[in-house]
């Protein structure tokens, strides 16, 4: 059983289920709706609890109803959450989410009003406490302060970034860590994919791309989900790896499978399996997710 430090968000998601997509300017009734704790890092926290491991949240928290439901959620998943900030102004940040039931596909809106988790709480951290840190790539600036202190402090300690969204500068925080994720999506906006006419399943594109960070960062393994194509790779030492996708007998929730790649991930690593193990581990869970609502019983 390893200890993990996770740095990120945690938000109140407030999941709309309908039976189709809506179009612009529609109506439309939802079929059900949850109300329940989301963010990147505490997703992906709360997966590696289940795996065995010991983890602590270092994020922000509000002092208003709302974050009485994130506390309970952690809790019940026996996240620590002791290096946590509470901001006395500010509320919960807010995910709306759309889920389609025809696919399992999510549609965001998100709302956020509440300062992020600063360096000055993050340097009151034990780091030795800890054998794994990872943190979401947002926050730029605070987090290559976090990343660059905490290879500093404690260099033996390894590091990983999921990078999900394209934000000022965020390329500068992957020379500072030794696993870096990124999404499709972050791919795309980078590269200009999404405008190609390049297919999903041509491996070009994100081998492309993770060819070009690796010669930025090459102390690194570089990680790019494709959704149902699955998962491309670089490691450090320079061997390429797609993996396909697990694909569920039904597609019923793919919010948060990212994070639970990225737990499977950090899983995989900490066991010793080689890259491509690690890959197929974190892909089989994050398609075991897509198949179940919620995180609860993910890895039985």
């Amino acid at each position: 059983m390893a200890k993990i430090l996770g740095v990120g968000i945690a938000t109140l998601d407030i999941i709309n289920t309908v039976e189709r997509f809506p179009e612009e300017d529609e109506e439309i009734r939802a079929i059900a709706q949850t109300r329940t704790r989301g963010g990147n890092v505490t997703n992906t926290l709360v997966v590696l609890s289940q795996l065995g491991h010991r983890v602590t949240w270092a994020g922000t928290l509000a002092q208003d109803e709302n974050s009485h439901l994130i506390r309970d959620d952690l809790e019940y998943y026996s996240v620590d959450i002791s290096p946590v900030q509470t901001i006395p102004l500010g509320q919960t940040p807010t995910s709306y989410v759309t889920l389609n039931q025809q696919n399992g596909s999510r549609t965001i809106v998100h709302y956020r009003d509440l300062d992020e988790y600063s360096f000055e709480s993050f340097k009151q951290i034990n780091l030795t406490d800890f054998d794994w840190l990872h943190f979401e790539g947002r926050n730029v600036d605070q987090t290559r302060l976090m990343l660059d202190y905490a290879r500093q402090k404690a260099p033996d300690i390894p590091r990983s970034v999921e990078i999900e969204k394209t934000r000022p500068d965020i390329g500068e925080l992957c020379g500072l860590a030794e696993l870096l994720l990124y999404s499709r999506s972050y791919v795309q906006g980078e590269t200009g994919a999404a405008e190609s006419s390049v297919s999903p399943g041509n491996d070009s594109n994100p081998m492309a791309f993770l060819e070009n960070r690796i010669h930025q960062a090459p102390a690194a393994d570089h990680v790019c989900t494709w959704g149902e194509d699955g998962a491309y790779g670089i490691s450090r030492s320079g061997s390429k790896t797609h993996v396909p996708a697990v694909k569920p007998a039904q597609v019923i929730d793919t919010l948060g499978a990212g994070d639970t790649f990225m737990a499977g991930l950090i899983y995989g690593k900490l066991a010793g399996m080689d890259f491509t193990d690690a890959l197929k581990t974190a892909c089989a869970l994050a398609g075991q997710k897509c198949g179940q609502q919620g995180f609860d019983g993910l890895t039985r």
